[in-house]
């Protein structure tokens, strides 16, 4: 018979011991030449399990094996375990193959063509799919166990990291690893959640332009460009602050497991959990079911910012004469008609260097800036006991959730509780809780933290100086990102326009040009627990 050989291991671990690749193709070769058939293709598959059929050798052989006229006469394996490991698809499989009048002959375990000898085959392939499934929760259970005490089960660390052999050896032999901070990847880690927050140059840059930059400076991603998806990614995963899970993914479906079934392993920071939070607040605030993408991208110096006094909706652009007019128009008229608001149009020009001119002349003018001063220094002194008494109760809080909830994710693994609906939200509610503090102690902490006695009074005036500068200068692009920054909302009623903004923001921005007094060159990122539009001072 013209014949075909079929050698597979699923891991190289087996590759290693007595199925390995070459072992199996010498014995195969032996029986064939010794019962008189003559081998015509060898199909070798390495690293490949027998649970389905996704399997590109495999899939290659039947569809050869399926041509007519015939190319073999039989598949010659060395156990049927090696063709499936799945009773239902072996026997699937077998069928078709027959239909071709191919056979599927195992070296080890032979059997007859009868009725009996099919019997026997399924009998087989029942205990190797049991075998499978039984090897297959015993490894998860080690694998689980191997990630709570801390070390690394995967082949391909995270980026940013590298797997380092410790001194423990595990069952097999081999030296266990544990996740290292690879210093030159983390640098590139941290570089992209500090262009996200801080931007570049005054320029205020998303997942895109990160990775354009990045690809267009030569940091490759382990030697490929960066995509959009590879730093949102980057900057959403949670493992860089040092939260690192294992068995999150299931293999066979490709689905989330619930998160009652991960498993968190200790590994070293490389964000700091404030910055992470910033960061996904950021992103959240940025994304488009939360605000258009319009507004963080569009060149419209105010977009985002203005409000009408008339009825509390917002103004946006609109353009006259095929875009040769452009002026700001309350959304209620846009949406409604003109019946459902008093207000007018503004030219956009005028309003934009009239809010510029204002702010360059009044709120930024030296007198004010030092007023301002003054008022936070009085409102952090009076403030910070109060504040840091809330920070501690938050701690305290904050470390009552986290037992809570290590004790709920002990119950459930030990077999105590079931995971049903009930203890799944219980687990997503802990988990809220813990993220809403976190939140909390970060707005606590800032105005404790403010470095306003440091800030001399010619530092506020050469700042606000040069501010002004740059302001009335040519640059839009810095002067919307300063505006977000800086300004929370103005509101038009009439011929009147009301500017708000908060004091914070302003002595953090003065405390970042610490180092270049008078020399603006980029735009500070806004405060860990402030956001536009909130936590306003008039």
């Amino acid at each position: 018979m013209h014949v075909a050989i079929y050698a597979r291991v699923s891991t190289t671990r087996q590759a290693d011991n007595d199925l390995s690749i070459p072992d199996q193709l010498r014995q195969l070769k032996e029986w064939a030449t010794a019962n008189g058939h003559l081998v015509v293709h060898e199909y070798i598959e390495p690293g490949a399990s027998a649970t389905d059929d996704k399997r590109p050798v495999f899939q290659q052989m039947i569809h050869d094996a399926l041509q007519k006229p015939q190319m073999v006469e039989a598949i010659i394996i060395h156990s049927l375990s090696r063709f499936f490991r799945d009773g239902i698809q072996f026997g699937v499989y077998e069928r078709k193959l027959l239909k071709n009048k191919v056979k599927v002959i195992s070296i080890t375990q032979p059997t007859s063509d009868d009725a009996g000898g099919e019997m026997m085959r399924r009998i087989i392939n029942l205990f190797d799919e049991h075998q499978s499934k039984e090897n297959s929760k015993h490894t998860s259970r080690a694998m689980k166990e191997n990630a709570r005490q801390g070390y690394f089960n995967g082949s391909r660390p995270p980026f940013g990291y590298i797997a380092v052999a410790t001194e423990t050896t595990g069952s097999h032999g081999r030296k266990k690893k544990k996740l290292a901070i690879n210093e030159a990847e983390a640098g590139i880690v941290k570089m992209i959640y500090d262009l996200y927050l801080h931007g570049d140059k005054g320029r205020s840059l998303g997942c895109k332009e990160i990775a354009k930059l990045l690809t267009d400076r030569g940091l490759l991603m382990r030697g490929g460009a960066w995509g959009i998806q590879k730093v949102h990614k980057l900057l959403s995963d949670s493992l860089y602050m040092g939260d690192y899970y294992f068995n999150v993914i299931n293999s066979q479906t490709g689905e989330r497991r619930s998160p009652s079934e991960w498993v968190k392993t200790s590994i070293p920071v490389i964000v700091d959990p404030a910055v992470f939070e910033q960061v996904r607040r950021k992103r959240e605030l940025r994304a488009p079911a939360q605000t258009p993408p319009r507004i963080t991208s569009s060149p419209t110096l105010l977009t985002g910012l203005l409000k009408c006094g008339e009825c509390g909706g917002a103004l946006t652009l609109v353009t006259g004469k095929s875009g040769k007019y452009k002026y700001y128009k309350c959304t209620s008229r846009q949406n409604k008609g003109n019946h459902a608001c008093t207000s007018g149009n503004i030219p956009m020009e005028k309003l934009d260097q009239l809010v510029l001119s204002q702010l360059a002349d009044r709120v930024f003018a030296k007198d004010r800036l030092n007023a301002m001063m003054v008022a936070l220094r009085k409102r952090i002194k009076e403030s910070a006991t109060t504040q840091q008494t809330r920070v501690n109760e938050l701690s305290k809080q904050l470390k009552q959730v986290e037992e809570r909830r290590n004790r709920l994710m002990d119950a459930i693994e030990s077999g105590i509780l079931d995971l049903d609906e009930t203890v799944q939200r219980r687990a997503q509610h802990l988990k809220a809780s813990r993220e809403a503090l976190l939140v909390e102690m970060a707005v606590a902490r800032r105005e404790v933290s403010l470095p306003v006695d440091q800030i001399k009074t010619s530092q506020v005036e050469l700042f606000g100086q040069s501010l002004r500068q740059r302001l009335m200068s040519n640059d839009k692009g810095f002067a919307k990102s300063y505006l977000n920054l800086l300004v929370n909302e103005i509101t038009i009623k009439g011929k009147e326009a009301t500017i708000k903004g908060s004091y914070s923001a302003l002595a953090y921005a003065a405390s970042i040009d610490n180092k270049k007094v008078g020399h603006l060159l980029q735009v500070p990122t806004s405060l860990s627990d402030w956001c536009a539009r909130r936590d306003s001072n008039s």
